[in-house]
């Protein structure tokens, strides 16, 4: 016959037991929020590029204050402009991509020196204007849509002028 001793466990022993059970059921449990977390962030990030109706949305800003404008409703204007070519620019990032062009010094294994520069450039026609709001108190945003349609039309262009021969002189 097998004996079966009862082991007497002590009350703080079972808390601590009861407490690193609740810890690692939370960790095990938050590991599934991040993945969820992660996978809610990119969707959210890909509708915000891409509206639900199927058009590249881009948002720009400008700031009142630093506008050098001869009456504040000059700068609240110079401001608006601002933040729609800011919109433009951003749509033809996502068109075009960007052009960067980067320069990093090292001597004796040491960064001396890290500088780059970024440009874009690009033709876009059939933007539509979605909104221009106030945020805070001195800047300005917009939120320009461009439709995918175009989108194709405009990096075929693109395409196309890259592709053909250019003719001596021009």
């Amino acid at each position: 016959m097998i004996n079966i001793k009862k082991l007497d466990v002590s009350p703080a022993s079972q808390g601590f037991r009861s407490i690193m059970a609740l810890i690692v059921l939370i960790m095990v449990l938050s590991s599934f929020g991040c993945a969820t977390n992660n996978a809610k962030y990119n969707e959210a990030m890909i509708e915000s590029i891409i509206d639900h109706n199927d058009v590249i949305v881009a948002t720009g800003y400008g700031v009142t204050s630093i506008q050098e404008g001869d009456s504040p409703a000059h700068q609240r204007l110079l401001s608006i402009r601002a933040s729609k070519l800011d919109a433009y620019r951003v749509l033809l990032e996502q068109v075009y991509g960007q052009y960067l062009d980067t320069t990093t010094t090292v001597a004796e294994m040491v960064v001396k020196s890290d500088s780059f520069r970024s440009r874009v450039q690009g033709l876009v026609y059939g933007a539509r204007l979605v909104s221009i709001t106030t945020v805070g108190e001195d800047t300005y945003e917009t939120t320009l849509s461009l439709d995918n349609t175009i989108v194709s039309d405009l990096r075929n262009l693109y395409l196309a002028s890259t592709s053909r021969p250019q003719m001596a002189g021009s």
